[in-house]
């Protein structure tokens, strides 16, 4: 199923319940939503400002989610980034302030990894922004843990905001103890608004989260939590979840009481305006029959979702309309945001200039071998990429040469070095294919051959057999092998294969529209392919690279 199909299914779907919810539902200017129900009301309304999975873009980014070049922004191309945020989020709320309508601010979790400032900082930065732009409360996501519960305390420890996530249990005494909330309870406008959290229990093997802590299955720990609450007489319930998309949709459906979900990790694309977005807000029927508004707002701070929610005398979203807003260049960024960054940018600078590892020889990058023929640059970030993964059983590693820009020369290599080979911060990502999927793949990846495309496909646990006086879409492609337990297997077509690659090519890019199509529980891990590769070279010196008969020609 193609992404536009889903896109058309969910809309479906959504207008198949609204028929049964005695709900309805128009589309108002700028693609603003609007969801009324005949229901009636208790006359409270709140609009929640909310974000995810920032996943440490201080910086404005680029059209492609990446550091914005100094030729992007002088042609005002950039989006995003915490100083910009700032000055939407501080927009939107003195608007509603000046209406009398009382508001929140929330993030959905993912503040941490993506780029230098949380290699550098472990998370500090993101907080500090975080603080300087004034949230009410924020959910762990799974990349909170990378670093392990210590690290992740000290970043906590300045959060100036609760963090709430009720089904991460932690030990007593242990270094995250007492500082994650169960629940929490807001006031505005004279009432009682509840928020539970929830973090994903893939947190286990998505990241490092430690032997004194455990996850709770979401869904029981909400329905507990949701009764506890109404026990308590709080009937406005906000889930703030970090378990993506699909489970939001699941959570929904099965736990009666929510009012509405502000979700994250999946980095959902939803908006109203835009081609091939997941529509905002989606709509899902809970076991009593009320609509469930479920937003999400994107990753990297490229969007601001808002939404206004008016309540009915049981806690029920009777009334919902808002969007997801782009971070352009229309908002200026706030001076005192770019005062906080600018003291943090010089030892990020440093930290380029800091030697990764000692190479025993030369490994070859050069554009003339990684898109046309297995390469030594090309084998290293293949392989670099499997070892990431390992733990997961992924068996396979499929990289495009073009992602590849430079060689690097025997002796010290620093990071800068490894950023200069791997520039475009692009994420490993995992996904599960066929055999059938991962051939067309490599079918299409060396058919441009002849014009040096950068599609040519560079691969690690794999192997085959490439004829180039075969015309392309002819077959080039044969006896691919893929290694196993036993040694190399023939590709078997009807089989299952964990695959590990880049969030450029998961998502269709460079024409690999078979991975986005045909691409079975994709997963952003968020962490950078440079940082993979500096890793695995450091784990490996003196690394010397090898050509080892991947790709036969």
């Amino acid at each position: 199923m193609t992404k536009s199909d889903f896109t058309r299914r969910t809309v479906l779907n959504r207008r198949s319940f609204l028929t049964l919810a005695g709900a309805s539902l128009a589309l108002t200017g700028a693609g603003r939503f609007t969801m009324t129900t005949a229901q009636a009301g208790s006359g409270f309304s709140l609009t929640v400002l909310h974000i995810n999975d920032m996943h440490s873009r201080v910086d404005e980014i680029s059209r492609f989610n990446t550091n914005c070049s100094p030729a992007d922004a002088e042609e005002a191309n950039c989006f995003g980034g915490a100083a910009r945020l700032a000055t939407a989020i501080r927009e939107r709320r003195a608007a509603l302030e000046d209406a009398g309508v009382p508001s929140i601010t929330l993030d959905a979790g993912d503040q941490s990894q993506g780029t230098l400032y949380y290699t550098t900082y472990g998370g500090r930065a993101e907080v500090q922004m975080m603080n300087a732009i004034g949230f009410d409360a924020m959910t762990l996501g799974n990349h909170e843990f990378n670093r392990g519960p210590e690290s992740l305390a000290r970043m906590l420890d300045l959060a100036e905001f609760p963090i709430v996530s009720g089904n991460v249990k932690v030990a007593a005494g242990a270094p995250l103890d007492g500082k994650i909330a169960d629940h929490l309870i807001l006031e505005r406008g004279g009432e009682r608004i509840g928020i539970l959290g929830v973090t994903t229990p893939d947190t286990v093997f998505l990241s490092s989260p430690g032997d004194d802590v455990s996850f709770e299955d979401d869904i029981a720990h909400l329905t507990e939590a949701v009764a506890r609450l109404k026990s308590d007489g709080v009937d406005k319930i906000l889930v703030l979840s970090h378990v993506g998309y699909v489970r939001d949709r699941q959570i929904a459906a099965q736990v009666d009481g929510i009012s509405a979900i502000i979700g994250g990790h999946s980095h959902t694309l939803m908006s109203n305006s835009m081609d091939g977005a997941v529509a905002y807000a989606d709509l899902v029927e809970s076991p009593s029959g009320r609509p469930v508004p479920i937003m999400q707002a994107f990753a990297f701070s490229r969007f601001l979702g808002e939404v206004g929610l008016e309540f009915g005398e049981d806690g029920a979203v009777i009334s919902a309309s808002g969007d997801t807003i782009l971070l352009d260049a229309s908002f200026e960024p706030a001076e005192d945001i770019e005062a906080l960054i600018a003291p943090l940018r010089g030892p990020i600078e440093e930290l380029t200039r800091r030697p990764v590892a000692e190479l025993a020889a030369e490994i070859d990058g050069s554009r003339e071998t990684c898109r046309a023929m297995e390469c030594e640059m090309g084998n290293t970030v293949a392989d670099a990429m499997l070892a990431e993964v390992a733990h997961q059983g992924i068996r396979v590693a499929l990289a495009n040469g073009g992602g590849l820009r430079a060689s690097m020369g025997a002796g010290t290599v620093t990071l800068g070095d490894v950023l200069t080979v791997l520039p475009f911060q692009n994420t490993l990502f995992t996904l599960e294919v066929t055999g059938e999927t991962l051939l067309a793949a490599l079918e299409h990846g060396v058919n441009g051959v002849e014009e040096g495309a950068g599609r040519f496909p560079q691969v690690g646990g794999l192997r085959f057999r490439l004829d180039l006086s075969v015309a392309p879409n002819e077959g080039r492609v044969s006896g691919v092998e893929v290694h196993g337990a036993d040694g190399w297997e023939p590709l078997d077509m009807d089989a299952t294969y964990g695959l590990v690659t880049n969030n450029f090519m998961a998502g269709g890019g460079d024409g690999y529209a078979m991975l986005r199509e045909g691409g079975m529980n994709g997963y952003d891990t968020a962490i950078d392919l440079a940082e993979v590769l500096a890793r695995y070279l450091s784990d490996n010196e003196p690394f010397a690279p090898e050509l080892d008969g991947r790709i036969l020609q």
